[in-house]
């Protein structure tokens, strides 16, 4: 587990002085089903984008909110990583995807009987995005009406 301490000065002084938002917990959505009867999403942090799709456009001061859709049937090795942060080593997810967007690991569930289907749709939004209102007021919204549209019951974040 890295620590403040592993970054360069510069970040470490970045994060100590980062005006953090606090937000009042209040509990999440109850699963209305069994996890053996669930569908279940992956929302990830990674900055994951097809090589079909715009790549997150690193020019917006604060991050890029938007989001990209990642069928179930995408090809991981093909993904493409927009994640901006230069404090971010790339090398794991660059190895296995499946560590940000665990696909193959949700087939071995479902094999197992531990989840009941895997969305057909799964998202993903660029990391570091240091000026979030819009994500917050919009894209984050936005993905969250899709996945009920959709039916989905649970949702795995990655954070990265």
């Amino acid at each position: 587990m890295a620590s403040l301490d592993d970054l360069k000065l510069a970040y470490r002084l970045f994060m100590r002085a980062y005006p953090y938002r606090k937000v009042e917990w209040r509990p999440g959505a109850t699963l209305k089903r069994p996890l053996p009867e669930a569908e279940v999403a992956v929302v990830t942090t990674a900055g994951f984008y097809l090589p079909s799709q715009s790549p997150f456009d690193d020019s917006i001061r604060g991050g890029d909110w938007s989001f990209r859709e990642i069928p179930v049937d995408a090809c991981l090795d093909s993904l493409r990583i927009g994640h901006k942060s230069d404090s971010f080593d790339h090398s794991g997810i660059e190895a296995d995807k499946n560590l940000a967007l665990p696909l193959n690991r949700l087939r071995e569930m479902q094999l197992e009987g531990e989840i009941g289907a895997i969305a057909s749709i799964h998202y993903s939004f660029m990391g570091s995005i240091l000026a979030p209102k819009r994500l917050i007021a919009e894209s984050a919204p936005a993905v969250a009406r899709l996945l009920i549209e959709r039916g989905v019951d649970a949702v795995l974040l990655t954070p990265v």
